[in-house]
Parts: C-alpha cells; structure tokens; sequence
C-alpha cells in the first residue's frame, strides 16, 4: 500500500510539476522577449532623439546640414550601444553611416512607405531588414530632421542586429531558468518523500486501529498530526470508537438495567404469591399483598410496552399519523385524567388562560409527551407549589413549556435527565412506580417529530421541560373530539 500510494502521488506531483515548469518556460521566454524587444526599441528611440537634436543643431539658413560635429557624434553614440546610425535626405539617399565610411548604403533609396511613415507618425520602428539594406532582421527606429523654418531636412535612423543579439539573451535566460527549475525539482522530489511518508504514516495507523474497533476493542485513539483531510479522518475515527464505546457501554448498561428492573417486580410478585400459597402469609392480609402483585404486574406491563414503543421508534417503523390540533386543548385533557394528584398536592395550575395553540403532529403520541412531563411535574412539584405551561413562538416552531416549582435538578442532574432507566436519587425515593423510560420516551418522540427539548432548572426554584413542534394552521370550522 505505501509503495502503490507513493508511487501514484510522486507521478500526479512530478507531472504536474513538469508541466507547471514548461508553461512557466514558455511565459518566461515570452515575457523575455517583450522586455528585450521593449528595451531596444526604447535604447534606440532615446538615442535616435538625440542624435535629431544634433544634426537639428548643425543646420545653416538655406538648410544645409553641416556634418562635421554630426559625424562625431553619430560615431559615439554607436560605439556606445553598439547600433548602426545614418542619415538620409529628403529623398531616402543616405548621406552618412557609421557602419562603412564611404557608407556603402549611400546608393540606396529608402522606401515611399518608410518615409511617408516618419513624417506622419513623427517615427518609425520595425523588425525586418530595412527594405533589404540588412541581410538579417534588425531594430530600426527613425525620426525626421527639420530645419530652423519647420522645412524637412532629412532622417535620422538608428538599426541594432535583433537575430544575434536576441538569440543570446534568450539562451542566457533559458540557462538561468533551467538551472533554477532542476534545483527546484529536486528539492520538490526529496520534499515529496518525506511528505509521502508522513502521509502513509497516519493511514498505517489507521488501518490498524480499525482492525482492533473490527474486533471489538474501542480503546485505540489515533495521534492527530494535522488539521487536514487525513487529521480530520482521524478524529472521525476517533470519535467513531468513543461512540461505538458508548453504543457498548449503554447496551451492557440497558441490559443489566432491564434485568434489574424486571427482576425486581418478578421478585416480588412470586415471593408474594409463594408466601400466599405455603401460608405464611396469613388470609386476613393477602388482599393487601395480592394489592401490591397487582400494582407490580402493572409496572411489569408499563416496562414491556415503554421498551416496545422505543424499539418502534429506533426501528423507525413508528408511523405518524400527523394532523392540525390545539395543544391547550391536549394539556387540558392530560390535567382532567391527573387532577386527583394536583388536588392532593395543591397546585395551582397556571398559563392555561392562552389562545387556542395549533400544532401540526400526531396527537396520541403528543398526549404522551404532555402526560409524561405533566405527571413528573406533579410529582416532583412542592405542596402547595405550581405547575405553569408556556406558549412561544420561535424561528417558525411553536414552543411548549411544562414548568414546576419545587427542588429543581443539580448541574450534575441536567445533561442525564434523558438517559435510558436514568434516576436521580431523589426520584428514586419519590417516585416508586416510574422504571426511568418516560423522558427518554418523551425526547424521542418530539425528535421524530423534527423538534427539540431542552431541561432548564435552578436548584430549590424550579424545573422546567421546553420542546418544539411544527405549527399547524388552524381550520376554518371547529371540531370537537371525544376525550379518549
């Protein structure tokens, strides 16, 4: 695997590197040539002014040019950039050059097509041969002369070897650059080693680790060595072990719980009834205690049913029989079928003087959720104290609120309220019948409906139970329902 990964990743780097290099070779050459063509061109023109403004200077009344200090001067600037200068009268003959004295180009006539150029663009540049005067492809740059009147007197022309002196530069650029690119290809292969290496080094690791999780050992943690796609793998594997340990630690826990909340009542019940049949329980109390096998049959029964609903629902074939209700309407039938243990109590119900609350859900199992919170409310409420529902709305969902007061949860209470056979240990002394399904039940029933719950609680105030559902629209004719 590291070789096979090695090789593909050294090819796709080396290849693209190749071509990164000969596209950066060609731009480079390309761009050297411009420059180099620019600044001939410029070297020429700037020289070419000034020798106008010589010969301009060296111009008698009847527009004569006197060539003495011309001459010199022509010889001085081509020495100095090493270019070709000469003059020519109005009719293109040259009259003098600094390439052969006598120039042997005084014979020559310059084209209508370079003159007429000169005097209407005020210059002329070109690559070429100058209409034949040079053998090979030179820079030409011209200017017109003009006498002290405005009269033309002639031209100025300057021309520097472009074949040779192009070829030249270019080959010391292409020297320069591919020097630079095989330092840099060889320094980018020895890095790509090592990077390949250090890449192949987490994925060894990797495979590793995954085959102790196949096995059913979740205690590897993998070394994150970056933040990129390979450390981002690794703390998904991560994270994947610490789940599937917690999946673990909650399936050994569920098991060993429902065993224990089965074997009690089971317990009880044959213990109870064997003392009814042997007679150590004497007649006149075995109502009492066939009373208590009743009531944990019952607690039998609520354990089966509770753990099948959550079956269906983690199965997902709990089916939602959606429609449009009033959740004041809902809560209002929830506190009818538990006012018996509100009147014990003394509890003042509040927050149900609202305006009809319209949900789109399904209503027996929203029944169940409002009567699982509505009775743990009661049942960890003061004497005395209240119970209060409120209706918000919030981002498009319709908040419901089922607030008591009371002992309230610790922090340390709060983000375990939900956990599957869950107690706190003062609902354990409060609450003898409950088995610790009811709120993860009422949290997987509001998520099937796309909704959320959270827990709110200050100690020796409160708790309150917040979850969110759809709203639904409400419908142009009442109907009323019989309470089932």
């Amino acid at each position: 695997m590291q070789k096979s990964i090695f090789t593909k990743y050294f090819s796709v780097c080396a290849s693209l590197i190749l071509v990164s290099i000969g596209i950066l070779g060609s731009a480079l050459m390309l761009f050297a040539s411009g420059y180099f063509k620019t600044e001939k061109y410029e070297l020429l023109q700037t020289n070419v002014v000034k020798a106008v403004d010589k010969v301009e200077a060296n111009i008698d009344e009847d527009n004569r040019i006197l060539m003495g200090k011309p001459q010199s001067y022509f010889d001085l600037l081509a020495d100095a950039i090493g270019a070709d200068f000469f003059l020519v009268d109005t009719d293109g003959r040259t009259a003098y050059c600094t390439e052969e004295y006598p120039c042997r180009h005084t014979t020559y006539q310059l084209t209508d097509t370079i003159l007429a150029a000169m005097q209407t663009d005020g210059e002329y540049k070109e690559i070429g041969t100058l209409g034949g005067i040079y053998t090979s492809h030179s820079f030409t740059v011209g200017a017109p002369v003009y006498g002290s009147s405005g009269d033309l007197v002639g031209y100025v022309l300057a021309s520097m070897n472009s074949t040779e002196s192009m070829q030249n530069f270019l080959i010391e650029v292409f020297k320069m650059f591919a020097i630079s690119a095989l330092v840099v290809l060889v320094l980018v292969c020895i890095i790509i080693y090592f990077v390949t290496h250090s890449m192949v080094r987490p994925l060894r690791e990797m495979s590793e680790a995954a085959q102790k999780f196949g096995n059913g050992d979740f205690s590897t943690r993998l070394t994150v060595y970056s933040y990129d796609e390979v450390g981002q793998l690794a703390m998904a594997l991560n994270n994947m072990a610490q789940s599937l340990s917690t999946l673990e630690t909650m399936r050994r826990s569920f098991i060993s719980n429902v065993s224990h909340e089965l074997k009690t009542p089971m317990t009880t019940i044959g213990g109870f009834i064997d003392g009814i049949l042997d007679g150590t329980i004497p007649p006149e109390k075995q109502k009492q205690y066939l009373r208590i096998v009743s009531d944990e049959v019952k607690r039998l029964s609520r354990i089966v049913r509770s753990m099948l609903n959550l079956s269906q629902i983690e199965a997902g074939e709990m089916k939602l029989n959606r429609h449009t209700f009033d959740m004041v309407d809902t809560i209002c039938q929830t506190l009818f079928s538990l006012e018996r243990q509100i009147d014990d109590k003394k509890l003042e119900i509040r927050g149900l003087d609202h305006d009809k609350v319209f949900v789109d859900a399904d209503e027996d199992l929203i029944h169940q959720v409002v009567y699982n919170l509505t009775e743990n409310a009661i049942k960890f409420a003061n004497t005395g104290g209240y119970i209060e529902f409120e209706f918000l709305k919030e981002g498009g969902r319709q908040m419901i609120g089922v607030k008591n007061s009371g002992e309230g949860l610790s922090k340390e209470e709060i983000p375990r309220v939900f956990d599957r056979f869950y107690k706190t240990d003062r609902s354990r002394g409060q609450d003898k019948s409950g088995v610790g399904l009811g709120l993860y039940i009422v949290r997987s029933i509001v998520t099937l409906h796309g909704g959320d719950i959270i827990v709110k609680s200050v100690q020796g105030e409160y708790c309150e139970f917040l979850f969110t559902l759809p709203p639904g629209k409400p419908k142009t004719q009442n109907k009323f329902k019989k309470n089932s």
